[in-house]
């Protein structure tokens, strides 16, 4: 009877545990497109006791539409792609891309609701390996509670056309959305 009592107990905490957790990753589909103060410098591998200082506005926005997936790295590496010379790509591989409609001193994202479901934002954790790219050009812009990866200050996103690594379906389009090179400019290359 006490251990029936036990595997019930404990089911129903396990069961708690499940429900916090998504109401905890659920996200609103509405975004102010605001971005709040400075990007903030993001460690990486080789400097991890490098502090990330807070924002001069920590309020926050609400969250951004980055659907069910957002993307998510842990490394940044230049690459020649497709003709287009050095730009910058994500762990997997994939073209990281700046839009022109962002700012990047103070950093700050305007692709927000509809906008993110075609444009990725970038997130990160606490740190960033580098391969290529000037580890002191990385840095962190706020997203409801996330952080958005920075180089240059240009917010990066990964564009959902570009399915495998390599891929740049992404450049100019609109005119207004360019792989990121390594310095943190857009690339002019038209591959």
């Amino acid at each position: 009877m006490i251990q029936r009592r036990i595997v019930l107990l404990s089911a129903a905490g396990l069961a708690s545990a499940f429900l916090l957790a998504a109401c905890g990753n659920s996200m609103d589909k509405t975004s102010t497109g605001t971005s709040p103060g400075n990007a903030v410098p993001v460690a990486t591998a080789a400097s991890e006791s490098a502090t990330s200082a807070p924002t001069a506005s920590e309020s926050t926005p609400s969250a951004p539409a980055v659907g069910d997936h957002p993307a998510t790295t842990t490394m940044v590496m230049a690459k020649t792609v497709g003709g287009f010379g050095n730009v910058v790509t994500d762990d997997k591989g994939m073209t990281l891309y700046r839009y022109d409609k962002d700012e990047a001193n103070p950093s700050k994202w305007t692709c927000a609701g509809e906008c993110t479901k075609t444009w990725i934002p970038v997130i990160v954790q606490d740190s960033v390996q580098t391969m290529g790219v000037e580890k002191s050009l990385l840095g962190t812009v706020h997203r409801n509670g996330m952080k958005q990866l920075t180089l240059g200050g240009w917010p990066l996103y990964r564009y959902v056309g570009d399915t495998q690594a390599g891929q740049t379906n992404g450049q100019a389009k609109n005119k207004t959305w360019y792989a990121i090179t390594p310095s943190g400019t857009k690339s002019t290359s038209t591959g």
